[in-house]
């Protein structure tokens, strides 16, 4: 796997069998179907889907090796059906979270259901024909020892064919048997992308996270760096960001990718 030191390959071979499995079924799924585009994995651009408008989104992230666990790998898969109500305002199901973990420090190596949600966009103001394009989000997950709820502020601005995009994130988590494990989450996330062909666009994304424990305890600050790519064609889109850490957090990956495609109908 990947490490801080470098390529790291487990013997047993079973994280990289369940990343084929998902990247092979969702693009056998978008194969031959002629979206809506999205030029980064991470972060969110501001516009919304037109009125009537459908969007199937499969999203797969994998985190792996830790500084405390170079054996650690975390597959996270997401099912995502977006519907546009007006030209501005975007509602979204999560039809179901669930999550392959293993690695010495994982107590229990296996799947595990994440729970499903809704999510929320509403679009104020346009990347190209205004000064800044603006949106708000909001977020719900629940599941049986999971209740998450998550705002954001989505900025945008679009410079002939450059794009960049910034996210303030917050989020509210309760874990646990009785929920009784509460933390909060702060992030800024942001992304620059160029667009080289009318189907190929190339760029970078950042992620700066920090934890607020119990509402009490700040925990350490991570940050990300890496490159991001999107592709298009006809009905449908792909994008994909490898991000490495660049400071020293112990016990967070120390490297994590996202892979999203996007169906419009």
């Amino acid at each position: 796997m990947f490490s801080s030191e470098g390529v790291r390959v487990r013997g047993d071979g079973r994280a990289y069998r369940v990343w084929a499995v998902c990247v092979g079924s969702i693009a056998l799924f978008a194969a031959g179907v002629g979206a809506g585009e999205r030029h980064f994995a991470f972060t969110y651009e501001v516009l919304t889907h037109p009125a009537g408008e459908f969007e199937y989104e499969q999203w797969v992230t994998w985190k792996a090796s830790k500084e405390t666990d170079h054996t650690f790998d975390r597959f996270d898969i997401r099912h995502e059906l977006e519907y546009g109500v007006t030209d501005h305002f975007q509602i979204a199901a999560y039809l179901s979270d669930w999550r392959y973990e293993d690695g010495k420090s994982v107590r229990n190596d296996g799947v595990d259901w994440r729970g499903a949600g809704l999510e929320a966009i509403y679009n104020f103001t346009h990347p190209v024909t205004d000064p800044v394009g603006f949106s708000v989000y909001g977020e719900t997950l629940l599941a049986d020892d999971l209740f998450k709820l998550e705002a954001k502020l989505l900025f945008q601005k679009n410079i002939g064919s450059w794009i960049f995009a910034y996210n303030f994130v917050v989020e509210a988590e309760w874990e646990g048997y009785d929920y009784e494990q509460n933390k909060g989450v702060f992030q800024h996330i942001a992304g620059i992308t160029y667009q080289l062909t009318p189907r190929l666009a190339a760029g970078t994304e950042a992620l700066y996270e920090r934890e607020y424990d119990d509402w009490s305890r700040w925990g350490d600050h991570v940050v990300y760096l890496g490159p991001a790519m999107s592709y298009r064609q006809g009905d449908w889109w792909i994008a994909v960001t490898p991000l490495f850490q660049v400071t020293r957090v112990a016990d967070e990956p120390d490297f994590q990718t996202r892979l999203k495609i996007g169906l419009s109908f």
